[in-house]
């Protein structure tokens, strides 16, 4: 496949590394080729299967909306622009182009997003949750996306996310479930950003052929 890498931060500079090892063209981005989506245009993708995204929430809705315009399928693992996933679903669905995201491409994080939903059990048994999430300090959204949905999987509004900026931690989440008899604790701690690259390429991968409007979890309950 030949790929376009949006961002060439931590993530979408190891994304562009994976590809390139799995035997994909690639070519990588970053946000000064690309201001304003303005190197997105049809003739500019013309040479490309599929578009990786990871950049930022205030330059990722324009390279969507250029995407799918232009028809091109695209892979997005930049977060905080959910409140607009609405109209997003509804361009992908008018568009002749394929859409996947994720707030988090890591195997291991989505097998932990179905232990969360598992742990909402607690809740109905009188347990309260708290999530706390800690990413390195130039993390740009606060919470996570990861955090927000492990809130959505514990299935309560009331669920307090808490959230920390450090250094160069990758990504921690905790699942603290708390009654008067005892504590839970549920922990997914990444030694690396490797697990999210590989995820979004292999995202790609599946896409490719596909239209319409997909998440990262049909392509992890096919493995």
């Amino acid at each position: 496949m030949n790929l376009l890498v949006l961002g060439r931060g931590k993530t979408g500079s190891l994304v562009a590394d994976v590809a390139a090892v799995r035997g994909h063209k690639v070519r990588a981005m970053d946000s000064e080729e690309n201001a304003g989506a303005a190197a997105l245009g049809k003739e500019g993708l013309a040479h490309f299967d599929c578009v990786i995204d990871f950049t930022t929430p205030t330059a990722v809705i324009p390279n969507i909306i250029a995407c799918t315009q232009a028809g091109i399928n695209m892979v997005v693992g930049t977060t905080g622009w959910y409140d607009k996933l609405p109209q997003v679903k509804e361009l992908v669905q008018h568009s002749r182009s394929g859409f996947l995201y994720a707030s988090n491409f890591s195997l291991g994080v989505n097998i932990f997003f179905a232990i969360a939903t598992a742990a909402s059990a607690a809740l109905k048994s009188g347990y309260t949750a708290r999530v706390v999430e800690r990413h390195y300090a130039q993390k740009k959204d606060s919470p996570s996306g990861t955090a927000i949905t492990i809130k959505q999987r514990l299935g309560a509004d009331d669920v307090e996310i808490t959230s920390i900026r450090e250094g160069e931690t990758v990504g921690q989440h905790v699942i603290m479930l708390d009654s008067p008899n005892d504590t839970m604790m549920l922990v997914h701690d990444a030694k690396s950003r490797r697990g999210f690259a590989e995820g979004a390429v292999v995202a790609a991968e599946w896409l490719q052929g596909k239209k319409g409007f997909y998440e990262f979890k049909d392509v992890v309950k096919e493995k």
